[in-house]
């Protein structure tokens, strides 16, 4: 998953979360002081929280989740060392909150921090969690053969050691602002006794990666593809059991029906309410709109790689080409025809909240004529009279791939069509289902699509989609096949500098060099509403992942329903 960047500042002592002492504590009391009670107070935990989504996850084995499903899902099941605070400070330790480590501590040198493993931490089949759990994850992680997709954003860290089951230590290769971010966030730790025999090439046919074994405070129950993935309470957790029995991801085939299901009652939560939804979703006495803050982003993504990933787009590969393509997209006009309000234009290739007040248009500004004139300039022209230009016998004739299951891209692809047409590219729409889009995506056979893209708090994430793969492992998401030595070695700059203003400046110049040569025209980003029935009372949510608090979240008890004693049953209460 995406990532951003950061700095060591002095290091400050963990501390001992205090919230689940409190809440403990209350049920306790709770159920000391009404123990004959047969229906629970309102403050119990129990209810079944169904959350309407339109796709699968792609995996449930933390290295190879790419999928925002399978992000929300693993998030459940399994624990960092460390968690990041709401203010998704990547600089140092500090607001980061204890998991599998209680405590940490740093070398003289930074170099090093050392993590005390919390010896209350269980996986769901009872064993402890120890160090070497810590020390395996870290190397499958990078380990080639995985290919993991978060390999890219431990370039930094060395090794990791565990000098005994109660004590692992990660070490670092320099200094960086965001080593301690980079230690701990981007691995969810696994369990060796469970897969220190897997190759790791097979990771994805594992029978783990079909019944996960975690210690989070969910258990997995069930994945019947393309219908739901359930979860059940893990009421014995060693930090404390979820406010929920149970969670389920229904699967939807698109936004529309996902917001029919929130609608008529079959679902609880669906994160992304759109135009007509969501004057249904405020129409209907049981259900409220609920705005919270995010970090995606949507753009035109360009196949700079010829089929099957061999050699360079006879197109695409042309910076002039991609460029004069940009220039004829009205980004202002695309977004609000399709998103109306809820979503805003923006060039920069780096959502606000990371990357705010920087210049834009950044890359190529809207100029028809310009782009007419650059695309004459670079051998492309209209010979024969037809509307489409041609170079040595080939149309300027693209194909879009486009998931059928959202409509928005569908609309955005109709329109960014008729707007490229006018300066004589062809634009052929390619609508296809999940399962033949990913077939497409993966062998190369695609010349654009339209992508949404969800970051993590620290910048330096970018090079996941945008850097080029190397020794180091980055680059694992970059489909496009983008090379650009520029802003790679800007990024690297900003990343490795303690100074915030000159960090800030650095990856403003290196978004721009990236929008200059126009890999892709960044689009648009979201101002998400989701939908939530109103029995459930959702926990705070962060802005980089909404479910990061899953656990936290309650349905009273004088609101369930004959589905929250269902799930009850299968919580074993």
């Amino acid at each position: 998953m995406p990532a951003t960047s950061a700095s060591p500042t002095p290091p400050t002592p963990s501390r001992a979360p205090g919230r689940w002492v409190a809440l403990l504590a209350l049920a306790a009391a709770c159920t000391a002081e009404r123990p004959a009670e047969r229906t629970p107070p309102s403050d119990a935990p129990g209810g079944t929280l169904v959350i309407a989504t339109v796709g699968d996850p792609d995996h449930l084995v933390p290295p190879l989740v790419s999928s925002l499903q399978g992000a929300q899902i693993v998030a459940q099941l399994f624990d960092r060392l460390a968690e990041i605070g709401g203010k998704l400070n990547t600089v140092g330790d500090a607001g980061f909150a204890p998991r599998l480590a209680r405590s940490w501590t740093w070398a003289p040198d930074s170099l090093s921090v050392r993590f005390a493993m919390d010896p209350r931490a269980r996986w769901h089949d009872g064993k402890p969690v120890t160090a070497r759990d810590v020390a395996f994850s870290f190397r499958l992680n990078a380990d080639a053969r995985t290919a993991s997709v978060v390999a890219p954003l431990l370039a930094n860290v060395d090794s990791v050691s565990a000098p005994d089951s109660a004590t692992a230590v990660v070490w670092f290769k320099r200094r960086s602002p965001q080593q301690f971010f980079d230690a701990v966030h981007q691995v969810h730790v696994l369990p060796e006794h469970l897969l220190r025999d897997v190759d790791p090439a097979q990771l994805a046919a594992s029978d783990f990666a079909k019944q996960p074994v975690g210690s989070g405070r969910f258990r997995f129950v069930r994945w019947e593809h393309g219908a739901r993935v359930e979860l059940v309470a893990d009421t014995t957790n060693w930090r404390g059991r979820p406010q929920l029995d149970r969670v389920i991801w229904a699967v939807n085939p698109d936004p529309g029906a996902a917001t029919r299901s929130l609608v008529s009652g079959a679902s609880d939560w669906w994160e992304a309410v759109r135009g007509d939804g969501l004057a249904m979703v405020r129409g209907n006495q049981s259900l409220r709109a609920f705005a919270y803050p995010s970090l995606d982003q949507g753009y035109l993504a360009f196949n700079l790689r010829g089929e099957g990933g061999r050699g360079a787009h006879p197109i695409l590969a042309d910076r002039a080409v991609r460029r004069a393509l940009a220039a004829a997209i009205d980004r202002e006009r695309v977004v609000r025809n399709v998103f109306d309000s809820a979503a805003v234009a923006r060039s920069v290739p780096a959502p606000q909240a990371l990357a705010g007040g920087l210049p834009e248009p950044m890359g190529p500004a809207y100029d028809t004529a310009r782009a007419a004139r650059e695309l004459e300039a670079a051998g492309w022209r209209d010979a024969d009279g037809d509307g489409i230009r041609e170079r040595g016998g080939r149309k300027l004739s693209l194909r879009l791939l486009v998931h059928t299951t959202s409509a928005a891209r569908r609309q955005l692809a109709v329109l960014i069509q008729e707007q490229l047409r006018r300066v004589g590219a062809e634009i052929v729409v390619d609508a296809q289902d999940p399962a033949a889009f990913a077939q497409s995506a993966q062998q190369g056979r695609w010349d654009a699509t339209l992508e949404a893209w969800h970051a993590d708090p620290d910048p330096r994430g970018i090079l996941q989609r945008w850097g080029a793969p190397g020794k180091d492992g980055r680059g694992g998401a970059n489909t496009s096949g983008y090379r650009g030595a520029a802003f790679e070695a800007l990024v690297d700059s900003a990343s490795g500098t303690f100074d915030a203003a000159r960090s800030a400046g650095l990856y403003a110049r290196a978004y721009a060099a990236l929008a200059d040569d126009a890999p892709a025209v960044w689009l648009f980003e979201m101002r998400n509403v989701a939908g939530v029935h109103r029995r459930v009372r959702p926990f705070p949510l962060r802005a980089d992942a909404w479910w990061s608090n899953l656990a936290e979240w309650r349905i009273p008890a004088a609101e369930r329903t004959a589905r929250d004693r269902a799930g009850a049953i299968a919580a074993g209460r």
